[in-house]
């Protein structure tokens, strides 16, 4: 363990800084999800079902904004890339609150689509101004803020809706999330090795892929196909404008790799999980008419994520992040034992303490598995994985709940995150045997 890393990095003004600007931007989007969903039912006077498809709807814009808004970024630069995200959550937000229940729905789902890529953009620059085992504790302080975050935005967003109003809170988002748009673009962290502030250099093979991808990217039509097979410039027009389509696809998403992919369903896993855990001790303390202790219980689970993820951005070890979800989803399944409030949040800390960790280490191994040149858009597909992840895990868990009991909850999230778990181990393994086989049908 060095601890005395955190002290390094925190001594850099400029990354300091760019820390509490991404806590900054993250916080009225930790409020908007329980803003929008009081705002319905108490403003609108809607059940909850309206309320949930809001939320939904609010959260499948994020999922298919967050790739495009990514890539953005890595096409024209920060700054121009943030300013349609800066008037758009300003327009959004302050427009909500004022409408009927039929027009929220597109006007929240546009306001998804164009959310600021604080995620992306923060693990990006984090990636560049930092590098070796100063990024892993980076990537960790970055999990660990975003944990203080969720842990007082929905306070204090149900607070404001329910003592002030949900159309002063909704505006407020707007307000704040555009602000801090403007923040991000007033520091403009860089984004690419070659900026000012980096500290990381592209290796050997990071340059070998970006002189691939320029040579690829500027071959004609006419001369070669990705694999090196010849395309016959007199061949039949059709089967021309396949291969220049399959040429263009995989220029395009090249960088998906079975790692990538694996990282990818990690990220899933992760979401699944929470989400799962979330509704199964939400379920618990409802059980047992104690939802009014539900705040001792995220006390306990999510401090011990913050600790956590401590240890891990000290640590010299690097364990893969898909055998930190793997053993994040068995330690959530004893929880289904727990009797009261007490042995509920005392059963949830040793799964909250492999929460910050994970997600620290696959951003850091998405960062080394993708090229800078695409990595916003990686992030942005990140950041949707867990989305989808979250949007599945309540409504799966929900269903065995209600089949099963509330304890079962536990055991349905974790089961289903060990089954994701290994699903991306099956897949790297098939990928690494994949050349093997290759080579002994060569010989």
């Amino acid at each position: 363990m060095d601890f005395a890393r955190y002290k390094a990095l925190l001594r850099r003004r400029e990354l300091t800084l760019l820390l509490l600007v991404g806590m900054v931007a993250r916080f009225p989007h930790s409020a908007a999800g329980v803003l929008l969903t009081l705002h319905v039912v108490l403003t609108l006077g809607r059940d909850w079902t309206s309320a949930g498809t809001a939320a939904a709807v609010m959260t499948v814009g994020i999922a298919l904004g967050a790739p495009w808004r990514g890539r953005q970024v890595d096409a024209r630069g920060l700054r121009r890339a943030l300013v349609p995200s800066i008037v758009a959550e300003i327009i959004v937000w302050g427009t909500v609150p004022h409408l009927p229940y039929e027009w929220l729905l597109p006007v929240v789902f546009i306001g998804g689509v164009f959310t600021l890529p604080v995620f992306s953009v923060l693990r990006q620059s984090l990636g560049v101004m930092t590098d070796g085992e100063e990024r892993r504790s980076a990537f960790a302080l970055d999990s660990i803020v975003t944990e203080l975050i969720f842990m007082t935005g929905p306070a204090l967003a149900a607070l404001v809706a329910t003592q002030v109003s949900t159309t002063v809170g909704l505006t407020a988002v707007g307000v704040a999330a555009s602000g801090a748009g403007l923040l991000l673009m007033l520091q403009n962290p860089p984004t690419r090795s070659d900026q000012p502030g980096a500290v990381s250099r592209p290796d050997a093979e990071e340059k070998r892929r970006e002189a691939l991808l320029q040579v690829v990217s500027a071959a004609p039509a006419h001369l070669a196909e990705v694999e090196g097979e010849l395309v016959d410039a007199g061949g039949p027009a059709p089967r021309r404008r396949i291969r220049h389509r399959g040429r263009r696809l995989r220029r395009r998403f090249g960088w998906v790799t079975g790692a990538v992919v694996a990282v990818f369903a990690t990220a899933a896993g992760a979401g699944l999980l929470l989400a799962g855990t979330d509704v199964g001790i939400v379920a618990v303390l409802e059980d047992a008419d104690n939802v009014g202790e539900l705040g001792w219980v995220f006390l306990a689970w999510c401090g011990a994520s913050l600790v956590g993820g401590l240890l891990y951005g000290a640590t010299r070890r690097r364990p893969p992040p898909v055998f930190l979800l793997l053993a994040m989803s068995v330690l959530t399944v004893p929880a289904m034992f727990a009797t009261d409030t007490p042995t509920l949040a005392l059963l949830c800390i040793p799964s909250g303490l492999l929460c910050a960790p994970t997600l620290a280490a696959a951003s850091e191994r998405v960062t080394e598995l993708v090229d800078e040149r695409r990595r916003g858009e990686a992030m942005g597909w990140y950041g949707s994985s867990m989305t989808a992840g979250t949007a599945l895990g309540a409504p799966l868990v929900g269903v065995v709940i209600d089949a099963r009991g509330a304890p079962a909850g536990f055991l349905a999230a974790g089961g289903l995150g060990v089954l994701v778990c290994l699903a991306a181990l099956a897949a790297q393994a098939a990928r690494r045997r994949q050349p093997a086989r290759q080579a002994s049908a060569a010989d």
